[in-house]
């Protein structure tokens, strides 16, 4: 580790033994809201990794299925429904009381190739049954569904996809209110990217959110933050104030803050404030319930396919050892 590191974790480890034990952990810390973790089928299942499933166990309080409950996973084939993988997490997550945040059901991405495939006719009642038949089977169990992901370009438009050409702009209305029916107690998320700040997207977003509301169709907007050293939105608070007051919950949902990789200690030093200031931001919105990382550990980290030359995204690195960030992030989480 970089000097600056060490010198950065023997003071915040200081500042830990001071602190209630209660509060030695993320999510005890972060009570009563949740710090939570997307984890993926294989990591949890590979018997050869202990260390994930035990800091999992003993850090965090929910979980986001990574992949596991994505169309192409849940509904390969028009009307077969695969939800082995998905219930081995939900299994897991209900066996730790965790928080569940089913994720997702309409999304342009990762769809099964049927979907784009099938008469435009039968679009509207395919997005129909799999929103019913994804949220019966985990009727009761899920705290919030990211209903629709990522509808819109980051101009403020809608994004095209299939779903946009062959239903229309109502393809929105229509997936939260079979959400609604299918599920009347699960709390019903609009989710996407780059809405952080106040911007063309974000106010889209909004206006959404306002007409979505008015008819009792949602709950809650999810902010994924998978942000990049330093250039965190200043005006976050600011921004989840603004949904909060249009009468939604908020939360932060994917958050992860990559660097050009190898780092130095000035990039660490950034990267733990900048956890710190978006745990800040949260805690500091009466209704941002929760914070869920995008992982736990840098080694099964999404960056660096999508990203390459870019990594050191979360709290663990490849070795399991906690960074800079993990301090910053208990002490503001204390707060």
């Amino acid at each position: 580790m970089h000097c600056f590191g060490a010198l950065f974790v023997s003071s915040s480890l200081a500042l830990a033994a001071t602190a209630s034990p209660a509060k030695s952990t993320l999510k005890a810390a972060a009570s009563p809201r949740y710090f939570a973790a997307a984890i993926g089928y294989g990591h949890l299942t590979n018997k050869t990794d202990h260390l994930f499933r035990e800091i999992a166990v003993a850090e965090y309080g929910g979980l986001t299925p990574e992949n596991e409950m994505k169309w192409e996973i849940t509904e390969p084939e028009q009307g077969v429904f695969n939800f082995t993988q998905a219930e081995i997490i939900v299994s897991f997550a209900e066996a730790h009381d965790y928080v569940i945040r089913g994720h997702t059901l309409v999304w342009y991405s990762q769809l099964a190739p049927w979907v784009t495939e099938i008469p435009e006719s039968e679009v509207l009642s395919a997005m129909q049954n799999h929103i019913t038949t994804a949220m019966t089977h985990f009727k009761g169990r899920i705290y919030a569904w990211d209903v629709v992901n990522e509808g819109f370009n980051d101009d403020g438009t809608f994004r095209d996809n299939v779903f946009l050409e062959n239903i229309g702009e109502d393809y929105f209305e229509i997936a939260y209110q079979t959400a609604r029916k299918a599920d009347p107690r699960a709390k019903l998320y609009y989710n996407d990217y780059n809405t952080e700040g106040v911007n063309n997207k974000s106010d889209s977003v909004l206006s959404l959110v306002k007409s979505l509301k008015s008819k009792g169709l949602i709950d809650g907007v999810g902010f994924q933050s998978h942000f990049i050293v330093g250039s965190v939105p200043n005006d976050l608070q600011a921004n989840l104030q603004r949904f909060v007051d249009a009468g939604v919950e908020v939360a932060i949902t994917e958050l992860d803050i990559r660097a050009n990789t190898p780092v130095n200690a000035s990039v660490i030093a950034q990267h733990a404030k900048d956890f710190a200031f978006v745990v800040n931001a949260c805690q500091a919105v009466k209704k941002c319930v929760g914070i869920t990382t995008w992982g736990i550990t840098d080694s099964y980290s999404w960056i660096p396919s999508t990203f390459p030359g870019q990594g050191y995204g979360l709290l663990w690195d490849d070795s399991y050892e906690k960074k800079p960030a993990y301090y910053t992030t208990l002490t503001a989480l204390r707060t």
